[in-house]
């Protein structure tokens, strides 16, 4: 009998791909392993296995597979179905998925290059006649491909050599294969054997008097292993007796240390004991009992609790029952920024039990986290992460929490699989038969109405914790300031006031701009020339600290010219502002201060959020100025003061869910203000004070907003009343675009008529040299979800089926939230 599996392999084709196997693979293999096998011509992929049996493929002859990879499964069943469930909903392949899904280093490709490894010097005895043949090509060219080692050993499977020399070291392979994920050893001391004995301490001790330094460090050993009863680490060992590594090797050259290492995590907890968490209020215990009383006949519970209400507490609690019946608990959150503040609070309550897992973390941090989860470890009881971490290998979930619910940064726009992290988590939550908490202060349309309807339990919180009051918020009309000429740069004369009292209290200042760099637009007085980005259709923005004007679409960058590339004039000014601009009119309105500033720019690096937000915590800073990053559900005790320098250029954004997101982003923005006992202050700089968004956040009426957009919504067919499918066309050629574009939507409107929107050029309608086109589908209450996505797939085929339209690139977007 012959074997068989189906692998999914990490590109986006549509089907799975059928391989050849032995009977002694088929008894091993499970579905959820990794193997390597060979693809087209020449190329060798990271597959994963779905399934085996015993049918031939009939289109063609299956090839056998060149490796199997991993002793157990790294991806469950209950993983392989959610993955599947993404593919069909968003509209995607199980290829994209699984791209997503698994960290980079488990998945290789043929492209991997190998170079020899000049740390290791290998003898020629030790290595195998196909090994030396690989070895002694590297001597002569730095590198080569596994293509290449095919044609120099003559023979397709040469990954087992490959990961020969891999074991001896003898080449680095810049993707590694096999041994991409390396654990992290750490270095620990003691003392050496034959030392151990009184006698040969009071020996060693009195030899090493001439050696002053290398006695110390002996000293020191010995007073850390009567402290902490633990290994000595080297590092700690050098900084606690104020050497030097050196004078450590030394000593272990000399054989009076021992060197051994200890596989330990890269992310790993080092705090004291576990506190209890705190006691909740009245209000707080109310709203748990709630939760838990709509958990009896609700599945999803919306948790819509005022900024600072203390819903992190609430979690906290539901967190502690999951914990004591060994249940897993998966915590998301929309931004990096704010894991690295809650990481701190969570691993004060759940110790080593909290795993985090986000794209600033490496490969190797991943894999670790991927196992510990896989393994269901002590160490990933609690996985507090962004989006990506809904894709993670959960053995045994037992509640899903989605802070900050009406964040857009919980939908993935590029590349597929386009997910969005909170939906996606309600089907992962309901895979497990599991409860799932969205929390927010200002929940989005879609979740409240699913609440106001009754698909979701709906938990009200409407007091600040300790009975804080609201923050006071003022709206500063400029356009009458401009006139009276009370304006200092960007600054009112009332917010000018507002901050010299503040500081003056010693409190802290966020001022909230919306946008990065010096100014958006950069023009010449004479002729009005602005330069643009060669490769997108927008300005190019001014960076004053670089001297540089970059585009924030695709990166490019120059140095920002003396002279106007059009007329020569020297007269060139800019137009708009950033939050460089703040920054700088801050420092010269209070030079006495301390001002910084966070958003994409100087929060680059692993560790760039938490240094600026422990930095403001430990009151370093006195005035941080800062994009949409600021705004999410972080926890600043001293800040009582929020300057909004512009609300303007967020209500006026061609998006129907701007004025939701204005409103989410400054009612978000102004809960940082007052958080303790103090009343905060909030001030909206804008043209325009009259504007309803404006008035329903100054009064705090989040339902009064949702009522208002839900009746536009209704009237224009917009998400939550409709749902939406958004079709965008790509490609370098103008009016192929326009064509391939046409061809499609009038397809659309034979099927689907009045609901296709389109198609319609974006504002930016060129990033990175292409061109953009968009279409709209609109799907109404009583249309099939499923019908429609399958006409909407059968009229893409048929698109990319005419040779004129193949180099389009379509994207299917569905839910663009």
């Amino acid at each position: 009998m012959n074997y068989f599996i189906n692998v999914i392999l990490p590109i986006p084709l549509e089907k799975s791909f059928t391989y050849a196997i032995t009977k002694a693979e088929a008894n091993f293999l499970k579905p959820g392993i990794r193997v390597s096998v060979p693809f087209g011509k020449t190329k060798i992929y990271t597959a994963l296995v779905i399934d085996i049996h015993n049918n031939a493929p009939l289109t063609y002859e299956a090839k056998d597979i060149h490796q199997i990879l991993d002793e157990v499964p790294i991806v469950t069943q209950k993983q392989l179905e959610h993955w599947k469930w993404i593919a069909s909903y968003y509209m995607c392949t199980l290829g994209d998925v699984m791209r997503a899904a698994l960290p980079s280093a488990f998945i290789l490709e043929s492209e991997t290059i190998i170079s020899k490894n000049d740390a290791t010097i290998i003898s020629d005895a030790d290595l195998r006649d196909d090994e030396f043949v690989i070895y002694e090509a590297l001597h002569h060219q730095s590198s080569l491909k596994v293509q290449d080692l095919m044609s120099i050993l003559d023979k397709k499977n040469v990954l087992p050599v490959i990961k020969r020399l891999l074991d001896k070291n003898a080449i680095s392979v810049q993707e590694e294969i096999y041994e991409k994920y390396k654990p992290k050893l750490v270095r620990y001391v003691k003392l050496g054997t034959s030392y151990t004995s009184e006698d040969a301490l009071q020996v060693l001790l009195s030899d090493l008097s001439r050696a002053p330094k290398q006695r110390d460090v002996v000293m020191t050993l010995f007073s850390i292993s009567a402290q902490t009863k633990k290994p000595v680490k080297v590092s700690d060992l050098t900084s606690e007796s104020g050497t030097s590594s050196a004078i450590v090797k030394a000593l272990i050259n000399k054989g009076i240390l021992e060197e051994y290492h200890i596989q330990t995590d890269r992310v790993t907890y080092e705090g004291d004991d576990n506190e209890d968490s705190k006691r909740l209020n009245e209000y707080q215990e109310k709203a748990l009992n709630k939760i838990n009383e709509s958990f009896d006949n609700q599945n999803i519970t919306l948790l819509h609790g005022v900024t600072s209400s203390g819903k992190t507490e609430i979690y906290v609690k539901l967190i502690e029952d999951q914990l004591k019946v060994k249940k897993q608990v998966l915590y998301l959150l929309p931004e990096i920024a704010l894991t690295t503040q809650l990481v701190e609070r969570l691993q004060n309550y759940f110790g080593e039990k909290v795993a985090v897992f986000h794209s600033k973390y490496s490969s190797h941090e991943r894999v670790e986290v991927w196992n510990n989860v896989l393994s269901n470890s002590s160490t990933a009881q609690v996985v507090l992460g962004a989006r990506s971490s809904v894709l993670l290998p959960f053995q045994n979930l037992g509640l899903i929490i989605v802070d900050e619910e009406h964040e857009s940064s919980y939908k993935q726009f590029d590349p597929a699989p386009r997910y969005h992290a909170r939906d996606t988590a309600i089907v992962l939550a309901s895979i497990f038969q599991c409860k799932t908490v969205l929390g927010s202060a200002t929940p989005s349309l879609e979740s409240y109405y699913n609440a106001k309807q009754s698909k979701y339990g709906l938990v009200e919180l409407n007091h600040r914790y300790n009975n804080v009051l609201m923050p006071d918020i003022e709206l500063v009309d400029i356009k009458d300031k401009h006139k009276r000429k009370r304006m200092r740069g960007h600054f009112s004369d009332r917010l000018i006031e507002e901050m010299t009292e503040t500081l003056k209290n010693g409190h802290q200042i966020i001022l909230f701009q919306n946008r990065r760099g010096f100014s958006p637009i950069v023009e010449c007085h004479t002729c009005g020339h602005s330069p643009q980005c060669p490769n997108c259709d927008v300005s190019l923005t001014f960076h004053q600290y670089k001297n540089q004007l970059r585009c924030h679409y695709c990166g490019y960058n120059t140095v920002m010219p003396k002279t106007c590339d059009a007329c020569g004039s020297v007269e060139l000014d800019s137009k708009g502002f950033g939050t460089e601009q703040v920054e700088q009119e801050a420092k010269l309105l209070f030079p006495e201060h301390n001002v910084a500033r966070m958003d994409l720019d100087t929060t680059r690096g692993k560790y760039g959020y938490e240094k600026i937000i422990t930095a403001l915590e430990q009151g370093e800073i006195d005035i941080l100025v800062g994009t949409q990053m600021l705004t999410k559900g972080l926890d600043f005790r001293n800040v009582k003061l929020v300057g909004i320098m512009n609300a303007d250029n967020m209500l006026n954004f061609p998006d129907f869910r701007a004025h939701e997101r204005s409103y989410q982003l400054m009612a978000q923005v102004s809960g940082r203000a007052g958080r303790t006992e103090e009343r905060g202050k909030v001030l909206i700089q804008t043209y325009n004070p009259y504007h309803k968004i404006l008035q329903q956040v100054s009064t705090n009426n989040y339902v009064q907003m949702f009522e208002e957009q839900l009746d536009e919504r209704h009237i224009y067919k917009y998400p939550p009343i409709y749902r939406m499918i958004k079709i965008t066309l790509k490609h370098k050629d103008y009016n192929r675009v326009n064509i391939g574009a046409d061809w499609y939507s009038k397809s659309l409107r034979t099927v689907f008529s009045q609901y296709v929107l389109g198609p319609e050029f974006p504002p930016v309608a060129r990033i990175r040299n292409q061109y953009l086109k968009h279409i709209l589908v609109k799907i109404p209450q009583k249309q099939s979800l499923a019908k429609t996505k399958e006409a909407i797939i059968k009229i893409n085929n048929s698109f990319l089926s005419v040779k004129d339209f193949r180099a389009i690139r379509v994207i299917l977007n569905v839910d663009n939230y």
